[in-house]
């Protein structure tokens, strides 16, 4: 499953984190890399224990739970500290799939990667390539979101950065846990969330919204890990 979550920060939100990122401090995006990303990721990172890093970090998690569209399609157990990174004419991050398991540094937390978040940070006019490419089962999908946007995906998804050919893409990208770890059970849980959502606005809380509601909460209560 792929979600886009629209406006997860603000324009002035997005606008003093590129004033402040502008003059950050950038190092080898390798940093967080497994061996076989190594070989193919070319950008920069912001230091993961940076206070920079922290500071907006806990602005994006604020954000995240205030929005029911990411906590519908998520529902997080656990979310790893959002990390920035940034890429230049020429860089890129060839194909690869996330690492399974994370170990934060500022937190000492480990979590299991079951989906895989980027924020954009850059306006699409500021660069040109910079495509977030994702395979699935259903093809492959181009993502190339608005400044404060966020695409949510299966971190089992092989994905990759396309070269920049022109400008800087700065963006944040982070990993979550979810109470769900198989995505075609969070799919299922999703769809079904949304359609009592619209059935509720409809129809208001009769009978058979009612009962809907409490199939969701039995799945989840039979398929969640705590």
């Amino acid at each position: 499953m792929l979600i886009q979550i629209p406006e997860v920060l603000s324009a002035d939100q997005v606008a003093r984190f590129r004033q402040a990122l502008d003059t950050g401090e950038w190092v080898d995006g390798a940093v967080t890399a497994g061996f076989q990303s190594t070989q193919v990721k070319k950008n920069e990172q912001i230091p993961e224990d940076s206070p920079l890093a922290r500071q907006m970090g806990d602005t994006i998690l604020a954000a995240l739970r205030q929005s029911p569209l990411f906590n519908a399609a998520a529902l997080p157990a656990r979310i790893f500290p959002p990390l920035f990174n940034r890429y230049g004419t020429e860089q890129s991050f060839g194909n690869h799939v996330d690492n399974a398991i994370r170990d934060s540094r500022t937190t000492g937390q480990r979590i299991r990667t079951d989906l895989s978040a980027t924020l954009f940070l850059s306006q699409p006019e500021e660069y040109d390539g910079g495509e977030l490419v994702i395979d699935d089962t259903y093809g492959v999908h181009q993502v190339k979101l608005a400044a404060g946007d966020m695409v949510l995906y299966p971190s089992t998804s092989l994905h990759r950065v396309t070269p920049i050919t022109r400008g800087v893409r700065v963006a944040s990208f982070f990993w979550i846990q979810s109470l769900i770890r198989d995505d075609g059970k969070r799919t299922l849980l999703f769809d079904l969330d949304m359609n009592i959502i619209q059935l509720r606005q409809e129809l208001g809380d009769n009978p058979q919204v009612v009962s809907l509601t409490g199939v969701y909460h039995n799945l989840l209560r039979r398929w969640a890990e705590v």
